[in-house]
């Protein structure tokens, strides 16, 4: 029989004032001496310091680094810093955890991710995006040996961020459907655990939605524990599949081709109206879902141009080709992906 392996955070610890105690946190994980604390240049003022505070008052040896962009150049200027390094902390958001825990996944030392905003589910999944000199691209990690989420610190964070958080646990409407579409045409490996997780996690926020309030605590709590099932659901297929289809690729085909890509939820968000859309699936409750929780459910309100929108749904098909999904091997023609926005009402 074939091995898998699973790996999934050792410790979650979510709540109010959390990042206080992120020094005896690393001290009950059995972590000693030197500790990188990888963050942003406002993310360090917002929890890194409080971070650092922590761990100093516990007896550890921290040094700082920040990061601005989630690129190589990012990951490279993070691995110079891990001689003797015991565990690698990302404090920030998507771009800061993502460069933390590939760095650390290359140099084979333990990451913490300590999330100062709830905007997607990398914060504990084995994925990370980064930006080389073709794109941003999603590379396989080890998933956080830990995670911290300070709910008070997430909760004080635009609320947009949690709103786009909302809008990536939606999308996994739509990549399940991708999925279970691989599984039939292709015979792709599918795990029906892994898919009712991340359909439940989905499932979860939307009947939550009205529960999703700017500064609650309470919303915070609840995006978080939502974005880290569904990337427990990742972790267990050994795949981003569960929560990562035909709306992360024209997700993705935004970015290269928008002057001024939204927010990765966002686009999320709206990608998935249109897949379920395709999928012949009931897309109004998608976006009726969406736009009770804040997140963007139109090209103008992504404030990004309505022919942006159409060609990157032409073009969605044609990234991570080995990922097949309602798209096809072809992908659609600008004709059918205009009537598909103005059908959906995107734009």
């Amino acid at each position: 029989m074939d091995s898998k392996k699973i790996q999934l955070p050792r410790e979650v610890h979510t709540g109010a004032g959390l990042i206080k105690k992120t020094g005896a946190i690393c001290r009950d994980l059995r972590f000693e001496g030197n500790v990188l604390v990888v963050s942003g240049p406002n993310t360090l003022k917002i929890g890194g310091e409080k971070a650092i505070y922590s761990l100093e008052d516990e007896g550890f040896n921290v040094e700082k680094v920040k990061v601005d962009q989630a690129s190589e150049k990012a990951v490279n200027k993070v691995q110079s810093k891990l001689e003797d390094v015991s565990v690698v902390l990302g404090v920030g958001g998507g771009k800061v955890i993502d460069v933390a825990k590939m760095a650390s996944t290359l140099s084979n030392i333990h990451f913490i991710s300590v999330p100062t905003a709830a905007s997607h589910d990398g914060i504990a999944s084995p994925r990370a995006s980064i930006r080389n000199g073709e794109g941003t691209v999603s590379l396989e990690a080890n998933t956080p040996i830990g995670v911290i989420a300070d709910t008070e610190i997430i909760s004080k964070a635009p609320f947009r961020l949690l709103a786009a958080g909302c809008g990536d646990i939606v999308s996994n409407y739509a990549a399940i459907l991708d999925w279970k579409l691989a599984h039939r045409l292709l015979n792709e490996k599918y795990s029906e655990s892994a898919a009712a997780l991340s359909l439940m996690t989905a499932k979860m926020i939307i009947n939550s939605s009205d529960s999703i309030k700017e500064g609650l605590e309470q919303s915070a709590r609840l995006v978080v524990k939502s974005l880290i099932s569904s990337s427990i659901a990742i972790s267990i297929a050994g795949t981003s599949r569960p929560a990562s289809g035909s709306e992360h690729k024209f997700s993705h085909a935004l970015d290269m081709i928008a002057p001024k890509p939204a927010l990765h939820g966002e686009q999320c968000g709206v990608g998935t109206i249109m897949m379920m859309h395709l999928h012949g699936e009931n897309w109004q409750f998608i976006k009726d879902s969406l736009k009770k929780m804040h997140v963007p459910t139109t090209a103008k309100e992504l404030d990004i141009e309505p022919e942006y929108i159409i060609e990157a749904l032409t073009i969605a098909h044609s990234i991570r080709k080995e990922r097949y999904t309602i798209l096809g091997d072809r992908g659609i023609t600008r004709e059918a992906a205009e009537k598909l926005a103005i059908k959906t009402e995107v734009i």
